[in-house]
């Protein structure tokens, strides 16, 4: 299988998908004009992964900002790390936000009600997305 990597957009996120390591990364601004557009092809690599992971998958959250198109599947991609964790693999995710952006914070702390795994949430001095 191969890697996903998108670059990222003043409206789309980055996407690091590495199917070989495990490790996911999504950093930047999700608000896509063709929202199915941009996600299509991003959820069918994560379900194609999904059907043969590794042991152990490592999702970082990163995100400026995010509409509630985007935010759905932000959603789809955590139930499918949940399916993940519950046929005994895995799963670490990590939700970083800028230090003092609590809305971030409670946007991932609201989707951590409707997950059953375990969000480690990681204040950051900067977002990687604007990290240079």
């Amino acid at each position: 299988m191969e890697n996903l990597e998108l670059k990222s957009t003043p409206r789309t996120p980055e996407i690091l998908f590495n199917a070989t390591t495990g490790e996911m990364i999504i950093r930047g601004r999700a608000i896509p004009l063709e929202s199915e557009e941009f996600w299509a092809p991003v959820l069918k690599w994560f379900y194609a992964y999904a059907t043969d992971p590794q042991q152990k998958t490592r999702f970082v959250f990163d995100m400026e900002y995010f509409n509630i198109s985007s935010s759905k599947k932000i959603l789809f991609l955590l139930h499918k790390l949940n399916d993940l964790l519950e046929v005994g693999f895995d799963v670490d995710i990590e939700w970083r936000y800028p230090k003092g952006d609590i809305e971030m914070k409670e946007a991932g702390s609201d989707f951590s009600c409707m997950v059953n795994i375990p969000i480690r949430f990681v204040e950051t001095e900067e977002s990687l997305a604007t990290a240079v």
